[in-house]
């Protein structure tokens, strides 16, 4: 942490009825969550295609693939107690409590299915960010690039065949990734391996993440899109997502790269999210 820097009290809002979506992560005066132009959102059934909305949505049992960003984000949770909110599904269930006591927001989940059930969890938040902003992570994390990024490497780059690219964060492949810039018309993802704690530093403030959870693959996404997507009608979105998993699809997850319910029937993680400003 920056010598200085003062802690911002953080609060989240949520929308249990339409899929457990954060509507909101304020403090000190700031929006961390963008939104979006996509209309529709509150009218969206579960099998629609994916509403970007923006916020942060949950993402389960995948974040591509199918269902388009999982199978929870366009259903209803149920209340299941105070700031508790629950969602079943034929092969899972999975619970989430919020709170923010002391003024750092702290997400509890626990997901129960049957021993050896594979999923992938994201919690795809697109973050209201100015051209200045950079996430700050480990150097030298190794860092997958997904297909996208194939035009954006010298002819020749990608591996031909091969389900992404690896290489050591910032810079993977030689595209620097940790600052966003104006928009440039590009728009890629990457998975950030073994790397449970992200910082995000947009001028004073400071947002960090940090995912914990015993015996699973840990990640943080980055969805960069800085007016590349979707065709037809760009626009900037910036996703941050800290992942359980290695893998943004499901079907594409190596046996290594995707959480796996032990015989105990459930797994159990915890997702903090603290805010600083330096005066």
């Amino acid at each position: 942490m920056v010598t200085g820097a003062r802690p911002v009290a953080l609060r989240a809002t949520y929308d249990a009825a339409h899929g457990g979506r954060w509507t909101s992560l304020h403090g000190a005066g700031r929006e961390w969550l963008w939104h979006g132009p996509e209309p529709g959102r509150h009218e969206v059934r579960p099998d629609d295609a994916f509403v970007d909305a923006g916020g942060l949505e949950e993402c389960l049992p995948t974040v591509r693939g199918k269902p388009d960003h999982g199978e929870v984000w366009s259903r209803p949770w149920r209340s299941a107690g105070p700031d508790t909110v629950v969602i079943e599904r034929p092969t899972f269930t999975l619970s989430r409590r919020i709170s923010d006591e002391g003024g750092v927001v702290v997400a509890d989940y626990r997901l129960a299915a049957d021993p050896g059930h594979r999923f992938v969890w994201a919690a795809h938040a697109l973050l209201d960010l100015s051209p200045a902003a950079r996430l700050d992570a480990p150097a030298g994390t190794p860092t997958r690039l997904h297909p996208e990024a194939a035009t954006l490497l010298p002819p020749g780059s990608w591996p031909t065949g091969d389900r992404w690219l690896t290489g050591p964060w910032p810079a993977p492949a030689g595209l620097t990734l940790d600052t966003f810039g104006p928009d440039d018309g590009t728009a890629l993802g990457a998975v950030l391996l073994d790397c449970a704690r992200v910082q995000v530093i947009d001028g004073a403030d400071r947002l960090t993440m940090e995912l914990e959870c015993a015996d699973q693959p840990r990640s943080t996404a980055l969805w960069r899109n800085l007016g590349g997507w979707p065709t037809g009608a760009p626009y900037r979105s910036v996703g941050v997502e800290p992942m359980l998993g290695a893998a943004f699809d499901l079907a594409d997850a190596g046996p290594d790269d995707a959480a796996v319910v032990p015989p105990t029937g459930e797994v159990a993680w915890r997702l903090t999210i603290s805010a600083h400003r330096i005066p």
